[in-house]
């Protein structure tokens, strides 16, 4: 991540993670800037980003449930600061489905980053 929109700028922080989940706030040409979710902004070529979304899980461990229920069987549970594709988010449910590691489950919106409060994703 640059602090500026042109290779001259100097580079101010290196994602070490794949797939880390961020935030576009702004454009310049084919350049990004970019927030994650500790909010530290910056500037990215696009080519470094991809369409596929993830989120970043936050707060204490989460258990990803079967269902969408908070009922439902547990499927596994997952630490703080992980990152997990997210598969859907149903219109009205506060619940989305996501993937992490080799395990599909629930998990409520308010317990990871990377999805606006009223976003559904099908």
């Amino acid at each position: 991540m640059r602090t500026g929109p042109g290779v001259r700028y100097p580079v101010d922080w290196v994602y070490q993670r794949k797939n880390m989940p961020v935030e576009v706030i702004a454009q310049f040409g084919t350049w990004r800037k970019i927030r994650d979710f500790q909010g530290a902004q910056g500037w990215i070529h696009q080519s470094m980003l991809s369409g596929a979304r993830f989120v970043t899980i936050t707060g204490q461990i989460r258990t990803l449930r079967r269902q969408a229920d908070a009922k439902s069987r547990p499927v596994a549970r997952i630490e703080p600061g992980a990152v997990a594709e997210l598969l859907s988010c149903p219109e009205g449910t506060g619940w989305c489905k996501v993937a992490a590691a080799d395990h599909q489950g629930w998990l409520r919106r308010v317990e990871f980053w990377g999805l606006y409060p009223r976003e559904n994703i099908n």
